[in-house]
């Protein structure tokens, strides 16, 4: 059997080819750490934000009109500290990879996130749409308060409001590590750049995919597995136009069945219609349209 100090070798063998490995130019080296945002640093700052939208549901004491607002700056404060970092960081880096050479003005990663703080009370109106939607919308839901607690959705599209804030003033990385965290924990993949509209509720919600240039209307549901993609282009082929619409619009008041797939940038889902479970779209359907089985072409 072999000795711990042949064990011992082998490992030091083991790091030195990682290490020699660096040597070769990969984008995957990176070396320069404190250049980049700290992933857990950004998640850490998110867990501070996200129980002043549902104080109630996170505090561990009792809380009142008098003592709410010294529970609220307990999480503000240090969520602050940590993201003005985080988004220093993400913006230099950006400076430094030529993603946007001239920078950003002094204070600016301060101001976006006080802007943000801005707009918590905002947040918390649609959210507390998003809620009541849930409700609302699923027999088998005991309480708001089951919904909060329990329901994937919720989580999701805590993390994607909160996300899209800061991806709507072009802040980068952070919004992607943010709605990326929150895929990781549920199961369902929204976009911050998506634009999604009021009291929006995902049912079940694991295997849900919602891309970059997706636009949602108010009082959408859709269930799981449902993909709202794009048609397969290239990322040479888009050139410098990846903000172009490549994901479809769903209008107001539509719900998409188990395994609906709807793709392309021009495909709009009228406002009111039905689209049933594993039917794939790539053209447009007008408003009130139910649509089962293979549609027409």
């Amino acid at each position: 059997m072999a000795s711990r100090l042949t064990h011992d070798k082998d490992l030091e063998a083991a790091i030195d080819a990682v290490a020699d490995s660096y040597d070769r130019e990969d984008p995957i080296n990176n070396l320069d750490s404190a250049a980049l945002p700290n992933k857990r640093a950004v998640i850490d700052a998110y867990n501070y934000i996200k129980p002043t939208l549902f104080m109630g549901f996170y505090s561990r004491r009792s809380l009142n009109r008098v003592n709410l607002r010294y529970a609220i700056s307990e999480c503000l404060y240090p969520a602050r500290e940590i993201l003005v970092e985080q988004i220093d960081r993400a913006v230099r880096y950006e400076q430094r990879a030529g993603w946007r050479p001239e920078g950003r003005p002094e204070g600016w990663s301060e101001e976006v996130v006080l802007c943000l703080f801005r707009r918590l009370p905002r947040l918390r109106r649609s959210l507390s749409g998003d809620v009541i939607a849930a409700f609302q919308g699923d027999p088998a839901a005991g309480s708001v308060e089951e919904v909060v607690f329990s329901y994937p959705s919720i989580q999701a599209i805590t993390a994607y409001r909160v996300a899209h804030e800061l991806a709507e003033v072009g802040v980068p990385l952070i919004p992607r590590i943010l709605t990326e965290h929150a895929h990781s924990r549920t199961g369902i993949d929204i976009h911050p750049d998506a634009r999604i509209g009021e009291r929006f509720f995902i049912d079940h919600g694991t295997g849900v995919v919602i891309g970059q240039t997706t636009v949602i209307g108010d009082d959408v549901k859709i269930y799981q597995g449902v993909t709202l993609g794009a048609l397969s282009v290239s990322r040479d082929a888009l050139g410098s136009g990846l903000s172009v619409k490549r994901h479809p619009t769903i209008e107001d008041n539509v719900t998409l069945y188990a395994g609906a797939t709807i793709h392309g940038g021009e495909t709009v889902i009228g406002h009111g219609s039905v689209i049933g479970g594993n039917v794939w779209i790539v053209k447009s359907v007008p408003p009130d349209s139910k649509i089962f089985g293979r549609p027409r072409d």
